[in-house]
């Protein structure tokens, strides 16, 4: 069974292939994914490896934690499984309004309430 690894603390200039070879000297590396920005295209400097075996993914966190590449100790530990979240995307909700009463609009202005 595969483990899955989070690897944060990543250079922006860290690569997915050199993840792969840096991990490789602790087992089979089955798949490496560093993340991106939607938005600007960018990396967000934390990836994940996954690794053949738990036992290959423990041997890697024990090498690769605190090890550097590109300039940058590695955080390395077991990914946690994302959290579920309901679909559709969460929107932006609504702002504040405080206790300044219903919203009124602009043609409404000099009108008053009939009831």
């Amino acid at each position: 069974m595969s483990t899955k690894l989070f690897v944060g603390n990543l250079s922006f200039k860290t690569t997915e292939n050199d993840l792969q070879d840096a991990f490789a000297a602790h087992g089979t590396v089955l798949e490496a994914n560093v993340m991106m920005d939607r938005v600007t295209g960018r990396p967000r400097g934390f990836a994940f490896v996954t690794m053949s075996t738990p036992e290959e993914a423990q041997k890697a966190i024990d090498a690769m934690h605190g090890a550097q590449l590109d300039g940058r100790p590695l955080t390395v530990n077991i990914a946690r499984p994302r959290e579920e979240r309901p679909p559709g995307g969460g929107g932006g909700g609504g702002g504040y309004r405080g206790d300044r009463g219903p919203r009124r609009e602009y043609r409404d202005e000099g009108r008053r309430d009939r009831y």
